[in-house]
């Protein structure tokens, strides 16, 4: 198979699709960020990129929190909508008919909607470039109990979340193996 080269650029896909809610409950704004990741694990924290003329930069940059709400195919309009208006002109929750939740350790909302809410808190900002990344600490991260299987775990396959990939959201697929399913023993029959 022969592969085409094209000049240096970002072409990591998909990406998870999130609404990042901000501000306080009083004033508060959703920036839609694809460009967002785990990259630790003890302590618990992730990131996200975001472009300092976006009317959500100077919220998260003054309060140093956030929470990332996980997006899902009902929310697709909302979570492209909140990420082409800017909410310095208007009020995200109410034009998308959201609903703000109170966190248990940000001031900023949850959305209800979501399935998943991460309530994190800034710990460094790296300035990048055309981006400045977020590093945070996650301080909590809150499930909805519609996808809780019986075993008390998150089932993801529930939720149909979207992803991001070249201009495009996508619904996630059907599983297709579990960590470390490629090197599992079989169990042996009869005995």
């Amino acid at each position: 198979m022969a592969k085409v080269t094209w000049k240096a650029g970002t072409f990591l896909y998909p990406l998870p699709a999130v609404m990042v809610s901000c501000g306080t409950m009083e004033k508060s704004n959703i920036i839609t960020v694809a460009w967002t990741g785990i990259i630790n694990t003890n302590p618990a924290m992730v990131y996200i990129s975001v472009r300092q003329e976006r009317y959500s930069y100077e919220l998260i940059k003054k309060q140093k929190e956030f929470v990332i709400n996980l997006t899902t195919k009902n929310l697709v309009r909302a979570t492209d909508w909140c990420g082409v208006k800017t909410g310095a002109k208007v009020d995200k929750f109410k034009e998308m008919r959201l609903h703000k939740e109170k966190a248990q350790y940000v001031s900023c909302p949850m959305i209800e909607e979501s399935p998943v809410s991460v309530e994190c808190k800034v710990k460094e900002i790296k300035h990048l470039g055309s981006h400045d990344m977020f590093i945070a600490e996650v301080l909590a991260i809150h499930a909805d109990e519609a996808y809780i299987n019986e075993k008390g775990a998150f089932d993801i396959s529930k939720c149909n979340l979207i992803t991001y990939a070249n201009g495009n959201y996508f619904a996630l697929g059907k599983k297709l193996g579990k960590f470390g399913f490629s090197v599992k023993k079989k169990k042996k029959r009869g005995k």
